[in-house]
């Protein structure tokens, strides 16, 4: 494989399986804007993580998702974690469930969108968010996260997401999920240790789902952090608590406009650290982690911003 070329890491999977299907005449498309590319495929979940970390230490100077969410999540991961002087720059062919990452950065849902982007070889820096956590086995463990971090009816949404049948894409499987989760979540009680820029505070929540942004959306368009800026240097954070979980799903209606900030029992800050735990365990089974929109275990945490980490290929 040419190291001088990009890199496409393809999730065969995404889109219920249609980038399967579709990505042998997106080749043809792609390479008649770029050039000649280098591509694999993943074959799991948690394999985008090999390939863009393989791919950034043989050189490719970009490694571009094509798939959802998730394959963004995982390719800026092993970005982060090779070892090199100097990484590669990142891109995105949105071709997943969610698309709420791009939706920050303005692409617009297109293939001739995200290769404009990407011939144009015009940048912005990310920052992400590095997360400590506990894994299954009980060590401590460590992930990056570029667009939203949220512990509560989240996490337990997306795990719902995991399992569902592949033919129940996009909106509808959030739905699906959403109600599910909504019959079962607990409202937690949260400490909330926080710094932004040396100065720190302590603030006790009452919430039903936390979002640590960098990014604005998630949950297949929810706009739940409108002034998030992902180069910015701070995390918006979104809590949001309500007086019955009836009430939570009247007044989370209002996410996807983005009209949820002034709703009662929410909350916002900004930081650039913060540790986050439950003050008991009434809530730890259902109060689970979703990051970037993947699964990954629950609470305690620790996150923190490393400023303009990635390069992004986007005008």
């Amino acid at each position: 494989m040419d190291p001088s070329l990009p890199l496409f890491v393809v999730n065969p999977a995404s889109g219920g399986g249609r980038t399967g299907k579709t990505f042998g005449s997106m080749r043809a498309t792609i390479e008649r804007t770029l050039g000649p590319i280098a591509v694999e495929q993943t074959g799991a979940r948690g394999h985008g993580i090999d390939v863009a970390r393989a791919g950034a230490e043989r050189g490719h100077p970009l490694v571009v998702a094509v798939g959802g969410d998730g394959t963004f999540h995982e390719v800026c991961n092993g970005v982060l974690e090779a070892q090199v002087d100097k990484r590669p720059e990142v891109g995105l062919v949105a071709q997943g469930t969610g698309g709420d990452f791009r939706r920050t950065v303005g692409l617009e849902h297109r293939l001739e969108t995200y290769l404009a982007a990407l011939a144009s070889k015009k940048t912005r820096p990310l920052d992400v968010g590095r997360l400590t956590y506990r894994d299954p086995t009980g060590k401590q463990a460590h992930r990056y996260f570029v667009n939203i971090l949220s512990a509560g009816m989240g996490g337990l949404v997306d795990r719902y997401v995991a399992e569902a049948p592949a033919a129940i894409g996009g909106k509808a499987a959030y739905f699906s999920a959403s109600v599910r989760a909504l019959l079962r979540i607990k409202e937690g009680r949260l400490v909330c240790k926080s710094e932004l820029a040396g100065v720190t505070d302590e603030r006790r929540l009452a919430t039903f789902m936390l979002a640590i942004c960098n990014g604005r959306y998630f949950g297949g368009g929810m706009h739940v952090a409108p002034m998030a800026q992902p180069d910015d240097g701070a995390f918006e954070v979104v809590s949001l608590g309500a007086r019955s979980k009836l009430a939570f799903a009247v007044q989370s209606s209002s996410i996807y406009e983005g009209k949820h900030l002034d709703k009662p029992g929410t909350q916002h800050f900004r930081c650039d650290r913060l540790e986050l735990d439950l003050v008991d365990d009434a809530a730890r089974d259902v109060f689970l982690l979703d990051v970037d929109g993947e699964p990954l275990g629950g609470l305690p945490i620790t996150v923190e911003l490393i400023r303009h980490a990635l390069t992004l290929r986007c005008p």
